[in-house]
């Protein structure tokens, strides 16, 4: 069995990752590294969950130089040395964790670079010196912008999840940030699947690079460590069917997928509610709100993340063992990148997918383009005996664990009677009206008597006139 040490990575970094439980490398590592610990330029294309962080983090860590060295003192000082583009928050993140993993006993520097929080932290670090820096598109403009970020000494550029930045748009800001690096560096790209956008920016900005492709095409998209499920259901039914699956024999930590924003926080509200320790993860919450939550999930303090698809390249958490798209994807890429949080490194899960009546024929789209075997998605409900059986749910068992909160009956106030005008809503009111046509009624009744004292004189040109004696 071929161990890191066998390919000729330093000790450092073996001894590193034999700490993590790290020994044997995966079939997208052991294909890469011979490769990229030349210098050589190289596309990597393998399935989402086999690895592909340390397939270029090695390289990278290997061919920087840490301030400890001799050889340091011949480099621009505190320059960075390396650069890691990411198209998410939580990918650079989970990137920059696997990297400070692996080079504790090296002494390099690794900064990580993202919007939604101050520079000042930021702008710090650049000042005091790093050595691979990992970051966002944006983010990375405004710096390198603002001459805090000097890309020129750069010998290798990492463009992680490139299909993903042509689809949020990043490409511009891609091909930015490679002119600001030097032509002579060791770029490497590496994606799940390889639209042709992506094919044009390796042909125009990389030099004879080598195409690594893990396995076959079918495997390089599908996870067949992953059951896959996929079932007709009503949108008001399934919360309570994802009460119950939460509940099932082999239910670990959960991911929901959601289209929207909106819906991810009704939802985790929904499974809050019903006793579940769930929470969002999406674009309207602060960045310290979006690591907090992925923090309490990695530490098994939050058993179901309902998130949108801004976290579906970020998320590498161990012993997730469901993952549900709420709503049918959008399309096929879409869903082998979900279904990949499942399932990773290895290890089995479990993809549950609920299509919606209007989205059939989205579905038997995606389902063609997979050459999947589910044309037609089984009609399902919570209390189908077939979801039972297929989820391992105990007979019995119901989509919640706490009894509802009793719903507190408010008294109304009786509401006073107004007037048309005012019911109009022109804001006048006929209050002075209504008071004098109820004194003059009452007058004419005789239920009160009038209180008028008139005194009258007769006048003619301003002057007073006697009145005619009889």
């Amino acid at each position: 069995m071929t161990t890191f040490r066998d390919m000729g990575v330093l000790p450092e970094i073996c001894d590193a990752l034999e700490r993590a439980g790290i020994t044997t490398p995966f079939a997208i590592q052991e294909m890469t590294l011979s490769v990229a610990l030349l210098g050589t330029d190289l596309i990597g294309q393998a399935r989402t969950g086999t690895g592909k962080t340390l397939a270029f983090g090695i390289p990278v860590l290997q061919r920087s130089i840490a301030p400890s060295n001799p050889a340091y003192a011949d480099l621009p000082q505190g320059k960075p040395q390396a650069l890691i583009v990411a198209p998410t928050r939580e990918l650079a993140l989970q990137v920059s964790n696997d990297l400070h993993l692996a080079s504790k006993d090296m002494g390099l520097r690794v900064l990580t670079v993202y919007g939604g929080v101050g520079y000042d932290t930021q702008l710090e670090a650049l000042e005091t010196g790093v050595d691979i820096v990992v970051g966002t598109p944006g983010r990375l403009i405004d710096l390198a912008n603002r001459r805090a970020l000097d890309l020129s000494h750069v010998h290798a550029l990492v463009l992680d999840e490139a299909d993903e930045m042509l689809d949020l748009g990043f490409l511009p800001d891609v091909i930015t940030l490679l002119s600001k690096t030097p032509e002579t560096r060791q770029t490497m790209l590496f994606s799940a699947t390889m639209p042709a956008a992506i094919v044009a920016l390796a042909r125009t900005h990389m030099r004879h690079p080598m195409n690594i492709r893990a396995e076959s095409s079918y495997d390089t998209t599908m996870v067949p460590a992953t059951a896959q499920f996929i079932y007709q259901a009503h949108d008001l039914d399934k919360p309570e069917i994802i009460g119950r699956i939460l509940q099932a024999e082999d239910a670990e930590k959960m991911i929901v997928f959601t289209r929207t924003k909106r819906q991810s926080q009704r939802i985790a509200e929904d499974l809050q509610e019903r006793g579940f320790n769930a929470s969002p993860l999406h674009g309207d919450m602060a960045q310290v709100a979006r690591e907090k939550a992925l923090a309490r999930f990695r530490e098994d303090k939050i058993k179901v993340l309902v998130c949108t698809d801004v976290a579906a390249r970020g998320i590498d958490v161990r012993g997730v063992s469901h993952v549900i798209n709420y709503t049918c994807p959008e399309d096929d890429k879409t869903y082998v990148h979900r279904i990949g949080r499942t399932g990773r490194a290895g290890a089995t899960g479990t993809a549950i997918t609920f299509v919606d009546w209007a989205d059939l024929h989205r579905w038997k789209m995606i389902n063609k383009a997979l050459d999947l075997p589910f044309d037609e998605p089984q009609e399902t409900y919570s209390t189908s005996e077939h979801l039972f059986h297929d989820q391992g749910i105990p007979a019995g068992t119901k989509g919640r664990i706490v009894d509802p909160a009793p719903v507190e009956k408010k008294e109304r106030a009786p509401r006073e009677r107004r007037s048309g005008s005012d019911r109009s809503g022109s804001g006048r009111s006929d209050s002075g009206r209504s008071e004098r046509a109820d004194a003059s009624t009452s007058e004419k009744s005789g239920d009160a008597p009038r209180r008028r004292n008139r005194n009258r004189r007769r006048t003619r040109g301003g002057q007073s006139v006697e009145a005619p004696k009889a």
